[in-house]
């Protein structure tokens, strides 16, 4: 009895070709981020979210010197809490998600994670 239907052409292995693609797609998104490097994300953080992360939050790296969020150089947030935070907005901070694309999302996260110290 073949658990996947006839349609799907199957890998060596025995797994649906398709497996593979959805996998890869999960995965760039991150990667892609990591490949856009800090002036991607600092263009991000400056110009493309609207309102604009700098407008809100100190970051060195940025020259942001925000009065109304959270100082992230003195937060270290780590690249899942800064995904959370855009995605879902906190406490007065909006949610960017529908206004940034997910590797916008991905790209700020890890820019502001690494150079704020909370890692890559």
């Amino acid at each position: 009895m073949k658990i996947y239907s006839k349609e799907l052409r199957r890998h060596s292995h025995g797994r649906p070709a398709g497996l593979s693609t959805v996998l890869l797609a999960f995965l760039a998104t991150p990667l892609a981020a990591q490949e856009a490097g800090p002036e991607a994300g600092r263009t991000i953080f400056n110009e493309t979210a609207q309102p604009q992360c700098a407008l809100c939050h100190v970051l060195a790296d940025a020259e942001a010197e925000g009065k109304v969020g959270p100082n992230l150089d003195e937060l270290q947030p780590s690249v899942d809490q800064v995904r959370v935070a855009v995605t879902s907005g906190v406490g007065v901070m909006p949610a960017f998600e529908g206004t940034l694309s997910e590797e916008e999302i991905e790209t700020v996260s890890a820019y502001v994670a690494k150079v704020a110290g909370g890692g890559d």
